[in-house]
């Protein structure tokens, strides 16, 4: 059962990793009359879902009790102000990240962005030995330096970019490179700053997550 609930688990996350992208990316090149919607209110709403997904969560593991529900949401959240503060720098760059991912999707084709954002495996690995104290194996450290020749390949010139240019009329692809390649090294720093934040507090992971897109979604209204 836990082999099937694995495999399941993948399953769905490569639907939900690819799917996102492609509508993403379709949303923001597709050409309509009027003005397109704005990336900021489309993290704002994606943090808010996240925040109502984390609390019934957080109820679930309450017993399903609204009293218990809100006791810790007033005993956790309110009464702890500068936990909650703790989170602004992760989530300042999370909301950084978004907005960069929207650009990025503008600019660039879906198949480059996928594989280029996944060097984000690389600075996470990177600010994991250098916050964290972590320590890679050689298999590891073989696994990244392959990942950084893939995407190396990949922004290798070619004929069909001549005709990936004239579609990619959004915007530069430079633009776009330099759009994920910062959300790369933000995602790797806020995804350790996150887990270090984790490891040094007994909330659980689903109050930091309430914590982080409150603070998430003030930074992107503002």
């Amino acid at each position: 059962m836990s082999a099937n609930l694995k495999y399941l688990s993948l399953g769905i996350l490569v639907f939900q990793t690819t799917s996102l992208v492609l509508t993403m990316r379709y949303s923001r090149t597709l050409k309509e009359e009027g003005p397109r919607y704005l990336s900021s209110t489309a993290v704002v709403v994606a943090e808010l879902l996240k925040i109502m997904a984390c609390i019934l969560l957080v109820y679930k593991d309450s017993k399903c009790s609204l009293r218990a529900l809100n006791r810790i949401l007033h005993d956790e959240i309110l009464n702890k102000p500068m936990e909650t503060l703790k989170l602004a720098i992760p989530s300042g760059i999370y909301t950084l990240q978004n907005n960069l991912l929207y650009v990025a999707l503008s600019n660039l084709d879906a198949a480059t962005y996928q594989v280029t954002y996944q060097l984000k495996i690389l600075t996470t690995a990177l600010f994991s030995v250098s916050m964290l104290s972590k320590k890679l194996g050689v298999y590891q450290w073989l696994s990244l330096v392959i990942l950084m020749t893939g995407v190396a390949f990949v922004q290798w010139p070619s004929d069909s970019q001549e005709l990936d240019s004239k579609q990619l009329s959004a915007g530069s692809q430079f633009v776009g490179l330099m759009a994920v390649l910062t959300a790369c090294f933000s995602s790797g720093f806020a995804g350790v700053y996150f887990e270090k934040i984790l490891k040094e507090t007994k909330q659980s992971v689903w109050i930091r997550n309430i914590q982080l897109g409150n603070t998430n979604s003030t930074c992107c209204y503002d």
